[in-house]
Formats: structure tokens, C-alpha cells, sequence
């Protein structure tokens, strides 16, 4: 009794001190609930649920994701890898999001994944399970900023390419750039009250500047192709004599997009009733990723002049060539441009994601320095320290590309297999318990979420065998898959921070979170 007093005095306690947002019983219960899993509100709940959904899109924005990847994606399988490649994918990121918005609705935590597996698994191996995905999320997130940034530089590189035919670009150039888009982002996440908003504007800016591209390319192109090749041709030059091999390859293509799906979840503490905004973003990206993204490539593929100077395009931006063969230098230009704004959207919140995922980590002592990293900036209203860290190791990341593209691109296929790691683990434990003895929240599937998070474990295993192999046969120095390479750094670096530190310091185990008296949702 003493104890559950105590805890119910904190709790108050808690509620009495985030500002005048106590009475809000929504808020408040809020605030109540996080008590309850041993943590205390440190930001404010800034966000709504249109700018969570805003949030979420922004950093998976499918089509914007594609538009980096076409060259490869024709490579491995042609426009029919990339449109049916994509039906598959958003099937298995529905199967995700369906996964990861139970649990989200259960357990509305900052920590995500690595939280939901310190409550479900076995006490036992609650702290390695939960402390392998939380340094696991966190490095794909860190890889998931270092390409979208490239992306971003790729595309400012090639225009000034574009524009001036005699240039020819070296990776010092696209690093430089890379840099400058970092930090540019840093400070536009350095206002945590201004984040909503940046979000939302991130949204608009997406949505328009796919239906600009949408209607202006095939309209202003002077003759598209056939059907035939749009749906139906297969084109492989990955040197892999199997085309189903290539075909399975190829879809890392349509599947990078949907792969950081958590980044909502990781606002948790920031937004009113999260129980239910959460897992309405998680799955209102899917839904609005798909149709982005689908019908941005269907748009493209018809409106393809020539193929070759496609795939080798100087400017290294294949979406670049495709604007130039459709409207001209200066209609790539500006098309380009409407690119790298979305861009900047994309990037911005992807350094919230990362910052999130490292803050919330080091409550619980799961990264090295974590009495630094876990500390909120009250003023603005940001996790300052774990937000400056995560974009030193993003401008860290950047000078890889200047040893090996290749290796720089391998981050890709590691990124995707580290989140759905991150995922899957929380999810085995679910399964391992028993999903009908775990807390239900008002996002509840039953049987399609049993079979959702089936698909998920299977989709994990097919993600770090797969996208391990050899993009291109045969295998020489310049066109080798570091991927391999990426998962032995990360285990290397995770175990040996587990021996020299984490296993003596984290806070790996956690109760069962349930609110006496308070309604769960």
C-alpha cells in the first residue's frame, strides 16, 4: 500500500508541474499514464494528431524516397520491380504498421520499440533484448539521415551538372554539400515548439510537389511509352543469371521508403491521447506513402524518353534526366528544386526521429554518456544534447562517401535490416508471452495482427539475408555489398558498450505499466 501510494503521490506530483496543461484531464491522464512506466514528462504535448500523421509522412515520404532510387530499381528488375515491387512492400509496411500500432497503443512511450521490449520480454532477457533494439533503432536512424541527406546533395550536384555539361562531379562535392544540409537541418529542429508546424509545412510541401510532378511531367513529355514496358518489362543488369534473384534484390528499391516506420511512435510524450494518434499515423503513412509513391512511378516510367541516358546520366540523378527529357534544363530545374524542398522537410524530421530515439535511450542509461544525452533544453523545448550528438554522427557518417560510394550506399540495405530488427524483437516477445496476456490498447487487430506480425518476423529474415547479397555479379572491389560489414561495426560496437558499461548501468527491466483507476483510453 505504502508503495502504491508513493507512486500515486509522484504521479500527482508529475501533473501538478507540467504547466497549465493539468487541467486537461486529457493531458493529464496522459502525464498519469507516463508516471506509471517510471518516467516523467520533461517536454511539452505539442503535437496534434494532423501533425503527428505530418510527421510521419514527412520522414518516410515514399515518392520522395523513390525519386533517389529509380536507376537502381530499373537495374533490378526494370518498372516491373518498382510497381509491383511496391504493392509488395506497402502489403508487408501495412503488416508493420498494424504490428507496431498495437503495441504503440498499449505502451505510448518516447522509447518505442526498445520500451515495449523491456515490458514483454522475459524478465530474464528483458535487458539485452531491450538494450540490442535500442542501439539497433538508433543506428538506423543515424543511416537513415546520412542517405536522405545525400540524396539531397546528389540532386543539388547534378543540377549545377546540368547546367554546366563540362563539369564533372567528384565525391568532394557531394560531401560538401552533404555537410551544409546537415547542419542547415540541425537548427531548423533546434525550436522543439516550432516543430508542428514544420512538420505540417513539410506535409504540404510533399503533397504539392508530387502533384506538380504528377501532372507536369507526362503532360510536357513529347512521347511516353507503352504500356508493355511500363507494366510489364523486366530488365536485369545485375549479372545475376537468376531473375528471381534479381527481382528479390530489386525490391530493396520499393522498400526503403517504408522502412522507418516508428519515427511517430517516438513522439509519444509530445502529443495529447497518443494511444490512438499514434497508430492512426502509423497507418495513414502506408496508406498515403503507397499512393504517392505508386502512382509517382507509374507517372515516370511513362514518361521515360531515352532509357540509357537515364541510367547514365552525368548529372548522377536519374530523376534529373527524366525532368531534362520532359520539360527541359529549365523545367529539371525547378521540378528538382521542388525535390530537394521536400527534402528538407524529410531530413528535418528525420533528425527529430533520431533525436527522440536517443534521448529516450539514455533515461534508461542504453548509450555511453547518457546523464548528458538524456537531459531536455526546457527553454526550447528540445533534447538538446542527444539532437547535437545525433547530427555530429550524421556529418560523421557523410565522410564515408568520400572513401567508397559503394560502401556509403551498403548503409541502405543495413538500414532497412536494423529497423526491422528493432521491430521484430518487441514483437517475438508479444508472440512469446502470448498476445491474448498482453495489455491491449484501442488499436486492437486480433487475428490479422497475429498474422501481421508473422509477416513482419518473416520479412526480417528475408531483409538481412537478402539485402546482404551482391547488388552486382560478378563481385569486384568497386561494386561489393558492405552490408555484411555494417552488421559485424554494429555488433562489435553494441557488445562491447554491453561489456564495458551497459550491463552494469542499464535499466533494462521494466513492470507491467497498468493505471490503477484511470481509464486506460
Amino acid at each position: 500500500m505504502a508503495a502504491q501510494e508513493e507512486k500515486e503521490e509522484k504521479a500527482a506530483h508529475v501533473v501538478r508541474g507540467t504547466t497549465s496543461e493539468a487541467n486537461d484531464n486529457q493531458v493529464a491522464h496522459d502525464v498519469l499514464r507516463l508516471a506509471e512506466m517510471g518516467y516523467q514528462q520533461e517536454m511539452s504535448r505539442k503535437f496534434s494528431p494532423l501533425s503527428v500523421l505530418a510527421l510521419g509522412f514527412s520522414l518516410t515520404n515514399s515518392w520522395f524516397g523513390l525519386s533517389f532510387s529509380l536507376a537502381t530499381g530499373i537495374s533490378s528488375g526494370g518498372p516491373v520491380v518498382l510497381i509491383y515491387g511496391l504493392m509488395i512492400t506497402a502489403t508487408i509496411s501495412l503488416a508493420v504498421a498494424i504490428s507496431l500500432a498495437e503495441l504503440a497503443s498499449a505502451y505510448p512511450n518516447s522509447g518505442g520499440q526498445y520500451f515495449w521490449a523491456k515490458v514483454l520480454a522475459p524478465p530474464k532477457y528483458a535487458p539485452i533484448a531491450s538494450y540490442l533494439t535500442g542501439w539497433f533503432s538508433f543506428a538506423g536512424s543515424i543511416f537513415t539521415s546520412a542517405s536522405i541527406a545525400l540524396g539531397m546533395a546528389s540532386g543539388i550536384v547534378g543540377l549545377y551538372q546540368l547546367t554546366h555539361p563540362d563539369f564533372v562531379i567528384e565525391a568532394w562535392h557531394v560531401v560538401v554539400t552533404y555537410e551544409l544540409f546537415i547542419f542547415f537541418c540541425y537548427f531548423l529542429n533546434t525550436w522543439g515548439k516550432g516543430l508542428p508546424a514544420l512538420n505540417k509545412a513539410s506535409l504540404y510541401m510533399s503533397l504539392a510537389a508530387f502533384i506538380t510532378i504528377l501532372i507536369a511531367v507526362p503532360a510536357s513529355s513529347p512521347t511516353h511509352q507503352s504500356s508493355r514496358f511500363v507494366f510489364t518489362e523486366f530488365i536485369n543488369n545485375t549479372g545475376w543469371e537468376a531473375q528471381g534473384v534479381a527481382f528479390l534484390i530489386g525490391l530493396i528499391n520499393a522498400n526503403y521508403p517504408f522502412a522507418a516506420l516508428d519515427c511517430a511512435t517516438h513522439i509519444a510524450e509530445e502529443v495529447k491521447n497518443p494511444e490512438r494518434a499514434i497508430p492512426i499515423s502509423l497507418l495513414g503513412t502506408v496508406a498515403i506513402g503507397f499512393t504517392t509513391a505508386w502512382t509517382f512511378v507509374i507517372s515516370m516510367m511513362f514518361s521515360i524518353q531515352d532509357l540509357d541516358s537515364v541510367l547514365n546520366t552525368p548529372t548522377l540523378v536519374p530523376i534529373i534526366e527524366i525532368f531534362s527529357q520532359a520539360m527541359g534544363t529549365t523545367g529539371a530545374i525547378a521540378l528538382e528544386t521542388l525535390i530537394i524542398l521536400t527534402g528538407v522537410g524529410c531530413l528535418a524530421t528525420c533528425h527529430t526521429w533520431q533525436a527522440r530515439l536517443c534521448w529516450s535511450f539514455s533515461r534508461d542509461n542504453g548509450l555511453p554518456f547518457s546523464s548528458h544525452l538524456s537531459k531536455v533544453n526546457q527553454t526550447l523545448d528540445v533534447p538538446l544534447v542527444a539532437h547535437t550528438v545525433g547530427v555530429v554522427l550524421n556529418a560523421l557518417t557523410g565522410l564515408l562517401y568520400l572513401g567508397s560510394s559503394v560502401a556509403f550506399n551498403s548503409l541502405v540495405g543495413a538500414t532497412i535490416a536494423l529497423l526491422y530488427i528493432s521491430y521484430s524483437i518487441p514483437v517475438a516477445c508479444q508472440l512469446f508471452r502470448g498476445r491474448e496476456k498482453t495489455q491491449r490498447g484501442p488499436f486492437w487487430f486480433g487475428h490479422v495482427g497475429f498474422i501481421s506480425n508473422i509477416i513482419l518476423l518473416i520479412w526480417t529474415a528475408y531483409s538481412v539475408i537478402i539485402y546482404a547479397l551482391p547488388a552486382v555479379m560478378p563481385v569486384e572491389a568497386g561494386n561489393m555489398n558492405y552490408v555484411c560489414a555494417v552488421y559485424v561495426l554494429i555488433f562489435l560496437v553494441v557488445m562491447l558498450d554491453w561489456l564495458l558499461r551497459g550491463r552494469k548501468t542499464y535499466k533494462g527491466s521494466a513492470h507491467e505499466p497498468v493505471l490503477d483507476g484511470v481509464p486506460m483510453a
